[in-house]
């Protein structure tokens, strides 16, 4: 299999006007999903609402053009929250752009090295751990916005822990106004698709929460509340190093890196399952790398393959990368017409649509699964992976859950030698 063939090329060769059809209207649909998701997971990024909809128009753009895949779509993921919050709280954005292009640099490398066949060999166990671990981080860091509290002067709330702590020491706080809203949003999210699955339950939750802050006149904080709202076209430009130590951002890259790589080829298996195709796993990674470099130079934030927006576009009849070129510009003309209205968007609403991400990500019923099923030493992996994403960060997690994984088969394989020489 070739390093480097974008699957755009064989999809082409039999191309018609009943997939363009398809691939429009599925492009649709997946922007309409990708629309709150991505205004939401930018602001739980810790960077301004717009920049998510850059990442999904830029490197969903470029992924899909470039990709491995032929349904793949791709833009800013639940998955990247924390890190990205973590990298601008003590780098500034200024850091995020410079790893983000290391990561893009380090995917490009790593598809060229046919690494995307070796990602298969993670365990189960530690991406469900991990996956679990950056579900509860992401709840822990939206309980804020939820209950409307304000967190003292001077507070440090960067790590999962230190979350934790300030809203226990906040809980004075709580604005009921606050809850009641985003209690109303859970409600929809989680009741609507009983009654649609072609509308997503995020855009209902949103205009339902604008409506009520607005009509009502709910003293309740919105996007346009805490952040400057732009509807500017993403911009080119080459990062600054002024101020910026490069140093301790390679294991921060190394983490973008990483989960990017694993995140889009699991989407990428998935959507091979739905559709009866096969990725091109190197490729994938290789137009990744290109996704994420095209994103850090035009303001984004890091990306990769989305599974559930993937999905969407395969149930919507996408069958070529051009659905993914047709939803990225779709949010293109949303950011242009539409972005300034974000600004009444309220917070609370943005956290329940977290909450739900959250769920939907956490893959609880798996972890059960195999605590229930699996022996002590899978169950050990699992548990460790998951604690030490919460309390830590996911390149600990991971590294450990690797050695504490392989060390039965290390440990075998060296008892065999000394058996041998002896």
């Amino acid at each position: 299999m070739n390093i480097f063939r974008p699957k755009i090329i064989d999809t082409m060769k039999t191309y018609s006007g009943k997939q363009l059809a398809s691939d429009l209207v599925a492009g649709l649909i997946v922007a309409i999903i990708a629309l709150p998701l991505s205004i939401a997971l930018a602001i739980a990024s810790g960077v301004s609402p717009e920049k998510g909809l850059y990442t999904a128009i830029v490197a969903g753009f470029v992924i899909a053009l470039f990709g491995g895949s032929a349904v793949n779509i791709s833009g800013p993921t639940a998955a990247f929250a924390t890190i990205v919050a973590g990298i601008v709280a003590q780098h500034g954005t200024g850091g995020l752009v410079i790893a983000t292009l290391m990561a893009g640099g380090m995917l490009i490398l790593m598809g060229v090295c046919r690494v995307g066949s070796l990602i298969r060999y993670i365990p189960h166990t530690i991406t469900t751990g991990f996956t679990s671990g950056i579900a509860v981080t992401i709840v822990v860091g939206q309980i804020k916005d939820f209950l409307g509290l304000t967190y003292p002067e001077g507070t440090h709330a960067i790590e999962t822990m230190e979350k934790l702590e300030a809203v226990a020491v906040s809980m004075g706080t709580l604005n009921w106004q606050a809850l009641v809203v985003g209690l109303i949003g859970l409600a929809i999210l989680i009741l609507w698709p009983k009654v649609s699955k072609k509308i997503p339950g995020s855009l209902i939750a949103v205009v339902v929460g604008v409506l009520v802050v607005k009509l009502i006149g709910m003293e309740v904080n919105t996007i346009g509340d805490l952040y400057t709202i732009s509807r500017a076209l993403p911009a080119f430009s080459l990062p600054s190093f002024e101020g910026v130590s490069v140093g301790p951002l390679v294991s921060s890259a190394f983490t973008i890196a990483m989960l990017a790589g694993i995140e889009s080829l699991l989407s990428c298996v998935v959507s091979d399952g739905m559709i009866g195709d096969k990725h091109n796993s190197n490729t994938e990674l290789i137009s990744q790398g290109l996704g994420n470099i095209a994103s850090a130079l035009f303001g984004g934030i890091p990306a990769t393959g989305a599974i559930a927006r993937t999905a969407a576009n395969v149930k919507n009849g996408g069958r070529t990368p051009v659905a993914g070129m047709v939803h990225a510009v779709v949010l293109l003309l949303v950011l242009v017409l539409l972005m300034p209205y974000a600004a009444w968007i309220p917070m609370p609403i943005i956290a329940a649509v977290l909450f739900i991400v959250a769920y939907n990500m956490s893959e609880w019923r798996e972890f059960v699964h195999i605590c229930k099923t699996s022996g002590f030493h899978d169950i050990l992996v699992l548990v460790l992976t998951f604690v030490l994403t919460v309390v830590f960060d996911l390149v600990v997690a991971i590294i450990c859950g690797m050695v504490i994984a392989y060390l039965p088969l290390f440990a075998k394989w060296i008892l065999g030698k000394i058996k041998k020489e002896a």
